[in-house]
């Protein structure tokens, strides 16, 4: 946010804290050493005498020992996916400092299950909660000039309720559905490779590349595929699985094949199976006689089960909890300046009172109260985001949240000091509420929902804010665009002259999903849409109650295919906090599916995947997670209906609510689009679409991303949209009757200079691009900020662009230059002022045309 580049060199310095204690259960007594015995593999040893084996041959007398470097690891394939419950380590004299414990499906994707930080080497006991089929350690900081020795390294949990399931020897694709993407004449089909006949073929036009499919009828676990190639074969190609045939994940890459017979050992998941060729052996085209597709007899052991324990992430708490304010206070010393750190925590309170509580809430923790109202958790103390860790700066306070509770501030005033992705829903604060830091530093937050404030809120030095379907007591002030809907209390429209932008109600609102406690039973509340709203939806609460044995609990080291295997079953989702890296786009294919997210859970595409694709369908709920973009190029990292999506949901609209996009700042990102909404009536209710301007893989080509938000779908509506710094639109709208209500941006800061940005005679991209085709659209509150710092010097023609048409309305806009980095010509296609100086001046229109 504005002037948030000042940080970036303290941003950059987070070190490696210790976990906090939160006392997670124990491993049962019964829970199996899974480890002994199996194979295991290292990234070096020292010498033949210290193998990776010894650390998982039971035998205390031997070791493994690697090279002495830090980057090392040493990783156990327990032969098939467990549940992991505990990891032992008995360290030699060669000790880590800091180290990873980390579990993959498949042993190229990990994620993190525990980060140990200050290590004294001989024992460790790691209490752990995840799913996979290897687990490593990943050595941080040596403890000596040695490399890294184990005695031993012993995994512990259950394996799997059933083995996995024998490859089948029947070949799946015969005699079904085949497509290709050309024949070489009428008498090769496609059909021709999947018809059990060796004397019958496929083949293609001679040129590359060329693709040949299967529709297997279901999804199906593929564990082998066999190719039988006539002697036009492929040098280089590679073997696919699509769960929709439009999307499609690897499952083997060949290079210098040399034709003829061959059988290929893949794992993965999907109805449609293809050869993709990429450079063919001869001149003539690709051609098969035989395409053969195996897969597993059992499955992936039945059915996936709903419901669960919440993973080791999730701290549940009632005011009886020893120590409470220490878990508070130990969390926050982790995650206080871990921008980018992998930790993920979510606390939840039962229901009751809680005396003396000063929650600080760090990076990535959130925390909900687990009432069916927000006064059955009362909290008689403090819920607080500051901005000591950047020196009263609070411009870099993002990813956290508090929902669903109420607050007695302990001296009248709570303080909320927040940037962007830092949502306050569902809050009775009983007094007032702060929102700037302590010292009045920058602020650039930031959004509040369905809460109420019975004192006043005092923004200060906050530059923008947006506040929905709420009740407060007062509004002392704004900077530059405060903008309310559906607000008791709120100040009237003033934007001529000052900040304010008022609407007395909102037009469509749907509350976000929330676990509460039944009893003693965990349940998700799914409120009901609202339209014309104003003032809080509690304690009316109308909606529905889902009993959490209707979604799959995701857990760190859940596969990309479990996940979609429980979508397929009917189940929702809800991920528990942690980083999850995904091998497939995760497909959303039932109408009223509630996928959500506790403490910031994070989805990573890797392999230039799509992160989640959501059908043309009525009311999917979309709530509470990050995707946060592979190094491998995606094409759109989430896509709400197919390209040419049609149905009318205006009854069910889909919403997607603090769903929070990043690439780069954690490392290298790479993205065309982030977001592409093709669905019609869409509600995007918060969100922070964000190419990182600072941390790490940062640069204009490094984490290039075009295109931040795209709108295709009609009566789209968007409040509180927070949009920065692509490459090129940062808003896109194609379809019609869109509508938004609040617009925050900043342009691209690392722009090399206009020629970078130049299009159509035009210097710079608008931050918010209407279409010329559409006719009608309507938006209120807009603003758009430059920071040029990789050349001041560009003056960007307008930071708006619309067709000047009767229908298309915009109302409060303004355009600022964050200390004279870079100019704006106008605000509004050729309307308005320009800005000129250093003094970080708005230049305004009320209203346009």
């Amino acid at each position: 946010m504005g002037l948030r580049s000042l940080g970036i060199a303290l941003a950059s310095t987070v070190a490696l804290i210790a976990l906090p204690v939160v006392a997670p259960p124990p491993a049962l007594a019964a829970d199996a050493n899974l480890s002994q015995g199996r194979t295991a593999a290292s990234s070096s040893t020292e010498n033949a005498a210290t193998p990776a084996a010894a650390a998982v041959d039971g035998d205390t007398g031997t070791r493994w020992s690697s090279a002495a470097t830090d980057d090392q690891w040493l990783q156990v394939d327990l032969g098939a996916t467990a549940s992991i419950s505990q990891v032992v380590l008995n360290w030699e004299a060669a000790y880590a400092t800091d180290y990873k414990i980390q579990v993959s499906p498949d042993g190229g994707s990990w994620s993190d299950l525990r980060t140990v930080t200050g290590g004294d080497g001989g024992t460790d006991t790691l209490t752990v909660s995840g799913q996979g089929r290897y687990v490593r350690m990943q050595g941080i900081h040596r403890a000596t000039p040695w490399g890294y020795s184990l005695w031993e390294f012993q995994v512990f949990g259950t394996p799997g309720t059933t083995q996995p399931a024998a490859c089948s020897t029947a070949n799946s694709a015969q005699g079904k559905t085949a497509s290709a993407s050309s024949t070489e004449n009428a008498g090769t089909p496609a059909s021709a490779a999947f018809d059990g006949d060796d004397s019958t073929r496929w083949s293609s036009q001679a040129a590359d590349p060329q693709w040949l499919r299967v529709d297997l009828g279901s999804s199906q676990d593929i564990c082998k595929i066999d190719l039988n190639w006539e002697a036009a074969y492929g040098k280089d190609f590679q073997l696919q699985a699509s769960a929709d045939g439009q999307n499609w994940s690897n499952l083997k890459t060949v290079t210098g094949a040399t034709g003829g017979r061959a059988s290929y050992d893949v794992s993965g998941t999907g109805r449609y199976v293809r050869v993709l060729g990429t450079a063919r052996a001869t001149s003539w085209g690709y051609s098969l006689w035989e395409f053969a597709v195996h897969t597993t007899s059992g499955g992936t052991g039945g059915p996936i089960q709903g419901g669960g324990d919440l993973g080791p992430n999730v701290i549940v708490v009632d005011p009886s909890t020893p120590n409470l304010q220490q878990k508070f206070d130990q969390v926050f010393a982790q995650q206080e300046s871990a921008q980018f750190g992998s930790g993920r925590y979510q606390f939840l309170l039962k229901p009751g009172t809680y005396n003396g509580i000063n929650a600080q809430l760090g990076f990535y923790t959130s925390i909900s109260g687990l009432g069916l109202n927000p006064d059955d958790t009362q909290i008689n103390g403090d819920i607080t985001v500051d901005a000591g860790w950047f020196n009263g700066n609070a411009t870099q306070n993002f990813w956290r949240s508090a929902e669903n509770l109420a607050i007695t501030p302990s001296n009248g005033t709570d303080r909320w000091a927040v940037a962007q992705a830092a949502p306050f829903r569902r809050i009775h604060v009983k007094g007032g509420l702060n929102l700037a830091p302590n010292g009045y530093g920058w602020a650039s937050g930031g959004y509040i929902a369905d809460s109420k404030i019975d004192g006043t809120v005092g923004p200060y030095s906050q530059q923008q804010w947006y506040t929905r379907d709420s009740s407060v007591g007062g509004w002392t002030n704004g900077v530059w665009n405060m903008t309310f809907t559906g607000v008791q209390g709120a100040p009237a429209t003033n934007f001529d002259t000052g900040p304010y932008t008022t609407l007395d109600t909102t037009p469509i609102s749907r509350e976000k999903p929330f676990l509460y406690l039944d009893g003693t039973t965990y349940k998700v509340f799914v409120p009901a849409k609202r339209t014309n709203a104003r003032g809080v939806s509690w304690p009316a609460n109308a909606g529905t109650s889902l009993p959490l044995d209707q979604f799959y609990v995701v857990k760190p080291g859940a596969t990309a295919a479990t996940i979609n295997q429980a979508l397929a079953q009917g189940l929702n989702l809800l991920f528990t906090p942690g980083v999850y890296h995904l091998d497939q786009t995760i497909d959303v294919t039932r109408s009223n599916t509630v996928v959500l997210g506790l403490g910031l859970a994070t989805l990573v595409p890797d392999g230039g995947i799509d992160a989640m694709h959501v059908a043309d369908v009525d009311g999917v709920r979309l709530a509470g997670f990050l995707i946060d973009a592979g190094a491998t190029r995606s094409d759109t990292l989430l896509r709400i209906g197919p390209a040419g999506a049609a149905a009318d949901h205006s009854a069910n609209p889909t919403t997607m609510q603090d769903v929070f996009i990043r690439i780069g700042g954690a490392g290298p990102g790479l993205a065309t689009n982030s977001v592409v909404i093709n669905s019609d009536d869409v509600v995007v209710d918060h969100t922070w679409i964000w190419r990182a301007d600072h941390g790490e893989g940062v640069g204009w080509e490094t984490n290039r991303a075009d295109y931040g938000l795209v709108v295709n779908g009609d009566d789209v509506l968007t409040t509180g949209l927070f949009v920065e710094h692509f490459n090129k639109y940062d808003v896109l709208w194609n379809g019609e009757r869109g509508r938004t209500i609040f617009f925050q941006n900043e342009k691209a800061y690392d722009a090399p200079n206009a020629a970078a940005i130049t299009h159509d005679g035009i210097v710079g991209y608008a931050a918010y691009k209407v279409a010329d085709a559409v006719n009608v659209h309507e938006a209120w509150g807009l603003g758009s900020y430059c920071n040029y710092t990789s050349d001041p010097s560009i003056v960007q023609r307008h930071g708006f662009q619309v067709p000047v048409k009767s229908g298309i309305k915009l109302h409060s806009i303004q355009v600022i230059s964050l200390g004279g980095k870079g100019q704006y010509a106008h605000v509004v296609n050729d309307t308005g002022a320009p800005t000129s100086g250093t003094d970080t001046i708005p230049s305004k229109i009320t209203q346009f045309p």
